[in-house]
């Protein structure tokens, strides 16, 4: 598995990989041949050629049992399909990726993050298929973070949204009950004072923009909106200005003054009561704290009405492919709403189609809060140069409690308006 760090994608399949430059590909697309046949499955899609070619699918995993899931989901299609293909596991999913591209012999399927996707569309490397498939049956949310110029290029292959985790040891200690669970700032900022002890902060979160990000999100603001730079817009700074607070106060710490490397080990070790992850994080506790009950609640809303972040992958397909047809059809396999749901009781990811919904509440109805954030959730901004933007970001937001907020996010706004051209 490409090394990443666990506190952003661990447990759904999910790379952070920068959008690299990549010298131009020299598939042409939809040049070939047509094939026969046409988006109705019952054929290959006109413009795309079946041919006898094996398919490669290059994946990012998050371990033994995603590979597996994969590996095994793939290879009935082929049994079924009669077409050839071979799962690989990335070292590197980034550098192989590239490589792949740039001899004109890449992977025909691969894991596409939105890190990566805005490159790679711009280079031509990615062959445009959303016109092949039903984008109404995905969260729209999720189509929006692969289109680009109203162009759906990829299917998103699952997703995460992130929630408020509650220690219920911790939340009983302190006198505290389901109807206290908090649904605004101002609840939020009382129910973490009441947690918070000698031992044990109410709320320890990573600094880093994909965890208090949020409040940004819950004051009405985006680092990016509408393809426009807008980090330093008055939402934002109330935003930050908010978990600053909050951070001054004692009653929220981050997990670099907590010893821990991301919120789900210091809500592990009982470091705070509460955190915000994604739902990665109950393979994580049920692996490594099994002891630590929890309860999985949406983030309280702010000013401008509730508010999280959604991080998600797709299934990308190259533009120099040999047998497009048949990895279109491998495609719709892996993203059919009954495969989903095997892929999420494989390793935990939340399926990207909204037939799912009530089947996966009521299967796992104590992480029901992470689908209901589906409906107000923000696609972290991604695209050439706005990953390195993000990580310069991060950096800063390790000092956030003593910061200048606007000087800061001025800074951002600056960053991004370079990056976004």
């Amino acid at each position: 598995m490409t090394s990443i760090t666990r506190r952003h994608f661990l447990g759904f399949g999910g790379l952070a990989v920068a959008a690299v430059g990549l010298s131009a590909c020299g598939g042409s697309g939809f040049n070939e041949p047509a094939a026969t046949g046409s988006p109705d499955g019952s054929g290959s899609p006109t413009g795309f050629e079946t041919t006898e070619s094996k398919i490669t699918v290059l994946i990012g995993s998050s371990g033994a049992a995603e590979t597996k899931a994969v590996t095994d989901a793939v290879a009935a299609w082929s049994k079924d399909s009669g077409v050839q293909s071979q799962v690989l596991p990335a070292n590197n999913l980034d550098q192989q990726l590239s490589q792949g591209f740039a001899s004109g012999n890449p992977s025909d399927v691969f894991y596409l993050t939105t890190e990566a996707f805005g490159g790679y569309a711009a280079n031509n490397s990615l062959q445009p298929y959303g016109d092949q498939i039903d984008a109404a049956s995905f969260y729209e949310a999720l189509v929006a973070a692969f289109t680009v110029d109203d162009v759906f290029y990829a299917a998103p292959k699952d997703f995460s949204t992130l929630a408020l985790i509650i220690n219920k040891k911790s939340w009983a200690a302190a006198g505290l009950t389901d109807a206290d669970v908090p649904t605004t700032w101002e609840e939020f900022s009382t129910v973490a004072e009441k947690l918070t002890t000698a031992t044990q902060v109410g709320l320890g979160t990573s600094p880093e923009y994909q965890r208090l990000g949020v409040w940004m999100a819950q004051a009405g603001g985006e680092l990016v909106t509408d393809g426009k730079a807008t980090a330093n817009s008055q939402a934002c700074v109330d935003g930050l200005t908010h978990i600053q607070e909050l951070l001054k106060k004692g009653t929220v710490k981050l997990t670099t003054d907590l010893g821990a490397g991301w919120g789900g080990e210091a809500f592990g070790k009982e470091l705070c009561a509460m955190t915000i992850e994604g739902n990665w994080i109950i393979g994580a506790l049920q692996s490594d704290y099994p002891s630590v009950e929890y309860l999985v609640a949406e983030l309280p809303a702010g000013p401008s009405g509730q508010g999280t972040l959604q991080f998600t992958n797709a299934w990308g397909l190259a533009t120099d492919s040999k047998n497009k047809g048949a990895s279109l059809e491998l495609i719709k396999a892996l993203t059919a709403p009954e495969q989903q749901m095997a892929f999420a009781a494989a390793f935990g990811v939340m399926p990207s189609v909204k037939a799912t919904g009530e089947e996966w509440k009521a299967k796992y109805p104590e992480q029901a809060a992470f689908l209901a954030g589906a409906d107000y959730a923000k696609n972290p901004p991604a695209g050439k140069g706005i990953t390195a933007v993000i990580s310069d970001l991060n950096a800063k937001l390790e000092g956030i409690k003593t910061a200048d907020v606007k000087a800061l996010l001025d800074e951002v706004q600056t960053n991004l308006e370079a990056a976004l051209g």
